[in-house]
């Protein structure tokens, strides 16, 4: 038996097809619920207490963004959108609500499981490791040492806060509002070409070729995902 048969995926999607699909291409390796709505998926979170939960948002009876938000109330359960809608500010929305990773559909098979899987490992380990790597790139962060290729990375304070922050969140999608929070302070939620250059300057640092990042990796509108290993 599969070991990963122990996690539970809630997927709360209205279409049939949908639901259907997603339960084909993931119980063989995950134990999978399901749910047609808003409120029938809030009460499946609460009695099924799922690992992961797949939501869509254009639910009919309540919003995906509500249906974060009151999961958020009450579970920090990974939520990793699948819609339809492509339009940076629901991205941002949903993301800023609470949810963990976002997919616009069409989405690939592979793409999606190798997202769930990163969603688990998280949950798994809360507390980050002190050491993360991922190919080329290793961050020690209890020594706050950066190695790229085996070359010691020298980055400013601001530089490393935000490649830490990353790190802390590896494979989850941090919004561009949330970066600038986090690390200057809500006084800079309106300067974006802030990050902007940090993160290019950061990349240039990096990465073997800063115009084809694969390590900082951007979500178009959205904001930046760390990759890791899958």
């Amino acid at each position: 038996m599969n070991s990963n048969k122990l996690f539970r995926v809630l997927v709360i999607d209205d279409e049939l097809p949908i639901r259907r699909f997603l339960q084909t291409i993931l119980e063989n390796e995950f134990t999978v619920h399901l749910a047609e709505g808003g409120y029938s998926g809030l009460a499946a979170a609460a009695t099924t207490k799922p690992d992961v939960i797949l939501l869509d948002l254009g639910l009919p009876d309540l919003d995906g963004i509500e249906v974060i938000k009151r999961i958020r109330e009450w579970s920090s359960v990974p939520i990793i959108i699948l819609s339809v809608r492509e339009r940076e500010d629901d991205k941002v929305a949903a993301l800023d609500a609470g949810a963990d990773d976002y997919l616009s559909k069409p989405f690939g098979v592979n793409e999606l499981q190798a997202r769930i899987r990163a969603s688990l490992r998280r949950t798994l380990h809360q507390t980050p490791e002190p050491l993360f790597s991922c190919g080329d790139l290793a961050v020690d962060l209890s020594s706050r040492r950066v190695t790229a290729s085996g070359r010691e990375i020298s980055l400013t304070p601001t530089e490393y806060d935000i490649l830490r922050l990353l790190v802390t969140h590896a494979g989850k999608v941090l919004t561009h509002s949330h970066i600038l929070k986090e690390v200057w302070g809500v006084g800079y939620l309106e300067q974006p070409h802030v990050l902007r250059v940090n993160i290019s300057n950061l990349r240039r640092k990096i990465e073997s070729d800063p115009s084809r990042p694969k390590y900082i990796i951007t979500e178009p509108g959205v904001g930046y995902r760390l990759k890791t290993d899958d």
